[in-house]
């Protein structure tokens, strides 16, 4: 029988009691020698946990191979030292015959999300060569107090597994794991945004920050959206799956993975961590030596913190006309460190405004240039205080062409697409209509057009979507009267990203359309 990615059914145990400068820990005396892991409060005072326990055999139990039941949800009560009492089956809505596992619960306790193995309407479902894979469902609770609604959440599909369900304090955001297409190695770490409507965005995927080549796994988001997980392919791994911890910004901003060390990690499995509300306590589990037999649950007390909030600030600023002040929307300002590496770019927006996220105590350049324009620079260094305010002056310069290397670079702004279009956007007019006017004025220059697309999509498509960018782009000037001659386009497709946002990094709508860009570069300059 093929062994289910998401759900693991591993040889557990722990030494009764351990200690180090974060952690206390204690195995908790409702562990039985078969299977029990995966908790979710439920409320202040019970959990919610996976357990293939033997319980009195009935239809509704179907039975492993190896002899144990398949997994289903329990419930307990929590007392003060972190035991659990008072076991009882879940749901009989929701258990069913076949694997359940890992729930996450809204803060009003009347929505689940669950892993299930793919079994609704007492129908199985099977991929296309014959397993039948772990799903995410969703149920509301009715007034009788029974679970009803049960569905398949959208962004399943009989193909990949997808399960181990984690909400986000605002619940806006849903965290889950899957193999699904675009996974960076055997199970990934993805999230859907949760509409006002109940609607889900496109799954996106949490990145190398978090994701490696192999698993990672039982996801936990706690309040100040630091996201607890487990992985078994970081070279820091005590061996096994081990628990790691990153902080998650607004805008996917990722800190780098810190592995939460002994005694929480062992040689084995180590994973699916919460916390207990507002408190430092909470339950993990794992299948180290020493324990009942299969994976067991562990009750932890954190003395400190292994993660540390980074000190971040803002520069923020606009950019201006020396001469009158005035405000010069789309320009481009670009951050580099001390040692003069780019860091970022953006554009500005319609009020010519910027705002960079940068370090606290850190020097910084930032540079700002526009069409026509000479550029500006400001050597800046942050404080862990307040934000900084800057503003950046251009003066207006005489010189229409820049040089790139040993070409001459049209000095004029990128046009920008909109995603997974060619369509030339009113702001583009605006763009060519400039580039026209210099090529008229300048008959013996050729220029060509250097188009670019964002990392998303795959590699092929989007050099054939640079293309019709270039298309489209050429036929809009020759509609205005430039000789098709003067005109050559060069493709590269997501080859030449300006910024972060390479493939599985998350990034933002903004981030993501400074790359969709066509540049212009004068070919040939017959006369100076």
């Amino acid at each position: 029988m093929k062994k289910n990615m998401l759900i693991i059914v591993l040889l557990f145990g722990i030494a009764t009691f351990a200690q180090n400068q974060n952690y206390i820990i204690k195995t908790i005396n409702a562990n039985t020698e078969y299977s029990d892991f995966g908790v979710t409060y439920y409320g202040d005072s019970s959990a919610v946990f996976t357990s293939s326990r033997k319980v009195k055999k009935s239809k509704n139990r179907k039975w492993n191979v190896n002899g144990q039941p398949f997994l289903d949800l329990y419930k307990s009560t929590i007392t003060k030292t972190g035991e659990f009492v008072n076991t009882q089956p879940f749901s009989e809505q929701i258990n069913s015959k076949f694997h359940e596992s890992n729930v996450a619960f809204t803060k009003d306790l009347k929505t689940v999300y669950f892993s299930r193995d793919n079994y609704i309407n007492k129908l199985p479902s099977k991929s296309s060569d014959g397993w039948i894979l772990i799903q995410l469902f969703k149920a509301d609770i009715d007034k009788s107090g029974k679970w009803v609604n049960i569905q398949k959440l959208p962004f399943n599909n009989n193909e990949f597994d997808t399960g181990h369900p984690a909400l986000n304090f605002n619940e806006d955001k849903l965290y889950f794991v899957s193999n699904r297409p675009g996974s960076l190695g055997l199970t990934d770490i993805w999230v859907v945004e949760i509409e006002p409507d109940g609607t889900y965005s496109e799954p996106i995927n949490l990145g190398p920050k978090v994701n490696t080549s192999k698993r990672e796994m039982f996801p936990y988001i706690d309040d100040k959206n630091v996201l607890y997980y487990s992985s078994d392919g970081f070279s820091k791994n005590y061996g096994g799956l081990d628990l790691y911890a990153v902080k998650i910004d607004t805008n996917y901003e990722i800190s780098n993975p810190v592995n939460l060390g002994l005694p929480l990690n062992s040689s084995k499995d180590d994973f699916g961590l919460v916390f207990q509300n507002q408190k430092k306590t909470g339950h993990f589990s794992s299948n180290r030596e020493g324990g009942k037999g299969d994976d067991d649950i562990y009750y932890f007390e954190e003395l400190t913190s292994p993660i540390k909030t980074n000190c971040n600030q803002f520069i923020n600023g606009v950019v201006r006309n020396n001469e009158s002040g005035a405000l010069l929307p789309n320009a481009l300002v670009v951050l580099y460190d001390s040692s003069e590496n780019e860091i970022e770019r953006i554009i500005t927006d319609k009020h010519a405004a910027f705002s960079l996220k940068v370090a606290c105590n850190t020097n910084y350049k930032v540079a700002g240039s526009k069409e026509h324009y000479n550029s500006s620079e400001k050597i800046v260094t942050t404080s862990d205080q307040t934000n900084i305010e800057i503003p950046i002056i251009l003066t207006l310069g005489s010189n229409k062409f820049v040089h790139k290397g040993d070409r001459q670079k049209v000095k004029i702004n990128s046009i920008y697409f909109d995603l997974d279009q060619s369509v030339i956007r009113p702001d583009a007019e605006k763009e060519l209509e400039k580039v026209v006017k210099i090529m008229k004025k300048y008959p013996q220059i050729t220029i060509s057009l250097e188009s670019h697309t964002d990392s998303r999509a795959t590699d092929n498509y989007n050099l054939k979507l640079s293309k019709r960018r270039v298309k489209s782009t050429i036929d809009w000037m020759i509609f205005k009267g430039i000789e098709s001659g003067r005109i050559s386009g060069k493709s590269y497709g997501e080859t030449k990203i300006l910024n972060k946002c390479f493939n599985g990094v998350i990034c933002s709508e903004d981030e993501h359309q400074l790359n969709r860009r066509i540049e212009f570069v004068i070919e040939e300059q017959k006369n100076k």
